[in-house]
């Protein structure tokens, strides 16, 4: 056997192994979900012909030719019977690029469709794409939002200034995508756009956030905005929706994760929130409550996180970090939560319905100060001792 053909087998079988390995789910004892042995998305899971030459003839020693560095932010939805992840998929190039990954349960045995997505470019083409918000809207399009990065031509001797822009795109089967003109809004730079699933009063919802430069947010946090067409989309006007706030989980900024989930006592919000460290930035995940008839007014906040980075989940690319662009609510009220950990792999959390809005309804809101929190604690210390 020659070296292609030792390497060929030796790559298609750890493929394989990988993709159909069984994810068992791991205890956790806050009691809000569970979260799994093993990643759901990884660059392994990346099928060899998307990296390796196959032919023998100009790859004798079956080497890699185009790797993947990461797999990670993945926008999320039910298609058919199948649970969709369409993930950020960043090469060696530091280029990133979307592809739709199927799983028969939500939880394992993920597999890429047969090539990645060729998103069409806008009239001016941006020079990378990631982080895709899915939304299947009332309207009857699967929406893509996505931010699409140029670099920053006011800085020509800038290497590293950019531009973020909210790129948007349509599709009915996931494979054929319309592009449609950026969301335009009167912020130098947008991110963390997110279609709401229904018209609001005849018009489309958009979450934001406005920002006044690439890594800058200035003084918004997540923001909201109606236009009256997708194409074009704009936003004339943003309202504050969940502020940023000193000494908080979301103290640095903060950003929508994916469309809100309708329930009976309103719209649950995932989004993600930055705090700065003696370690650097640490990104957690948080949920909040909005009106069912005006989405933009907050009507739960629990305090703190919801989902942190733990153990090999703080470790990758950019550390410490937990990202959320996806989840999916089966219809008998199951829940799917995807989370990226340290900008490098996917993940999956089961919950419900009924333990998120226990969560949201309950939990208490951050009362701002130390002295203030231990009284809750101790409120709630009291009661319980009561119980004895």
């Amino acid at each position: 056997m020659n070296t292609f053909t030792k390497r060929h087998k030796t790559i298609f079988d750890t493929y394989e192994q990988l993709v159909t390995q069984h994810n068992p789910s791991r205890s956790h004892c806050n009691g809000w979900y569970k979260r799994f042995k093993y990643p759901a998305l990884t660059r392994n899971h990346i099928p060899p012909g998307w990296m390796y030459d196959l032919n023998p003839a100009t790859n004798p020693h079956l080497q890699m030719r185009m790797g993947v560095n990461t797999v990670f932010n993945a926008g999320a939805m039910k298609f058919g019977d199948k649970y969709i992840m369409i993930p950020r998929i960043e090469g060696y190039d530091v280029k990133s690029f979307f592809a739709v990954a199927e799983s028969p349960n939500g939880i394992d045995n993920w597999r890429f469709w047969d090539k990645p997505i060729q998103m069409p470019s806008a009239p001016d083409p941006e020079t990378n794409v990631y982080d895709m918000r899915l939304t299947h809207h009332q309207d009857g399009w699967i929406y893509g939002l996505f931010c699409a990065e140029r670099k920053d031509v006011t800085k020509p001797n800038d290497s590293s200034a950019a531009v973020a822009s909210c790129g948007i795109a349509r599709t009915h089967n996931l494979l054929e995508w319309e592009r449609l003109p950026d969301l335009q809004s009167s912020a130098a730079q947008q991110r963390n756009c997110v279609l709401h699933p229904e018209f609001v009063n005849g018009k489309y919802l958009i979450y934001t956030r406005p920002q006044s430069g690439f890594i800058e947010t200035g003084e918004s946090g997540i923001s909201a905005g109606f236009t009256d067409a997708m194409s074009p989309a704009i936003i004339q006007e943003e309202v504050l929706v969940d502020p940023r706030e000193y000494h908080t989980v979301k103290e640095v900024k903060n950003g929508q994760g994916p469309a809100p989930l309708k329930t009976e006592k309103g719209w649950l919000h995932l989004a993600h929130g930055v705090r700065r460290t003696a370690a650097g930035l640490r990104y957690v995940l948080y949920l909040f409550l909005t009106d069912l008839a005006e989405p933009w007014k907050v009507i739960r906040r629990p305090g703190g996180h919801f989902i942190e980075p733990l153990g090999s989940e703080r470790v990758g690319d950019v550390s410490n970090v937990i990202f959320s662009n996806g989840w999916i609510q089966d219809k008998d009220g199951t829940v799917f939560i995807y989370y990226a950990s340290s900008d490098t792999r996917m993940h999956v959390a089961t919950t419900s319905i009924e333990r998120l809005l226990d969560y949201v309804m309950n939990t208490p809101e951050d009362p701002g100060k130390t002295e203030r929190c231990v009284s809750q604690r101790v409120n709630l210390i009291n009661e319980n001792l009561n119980l004895s």
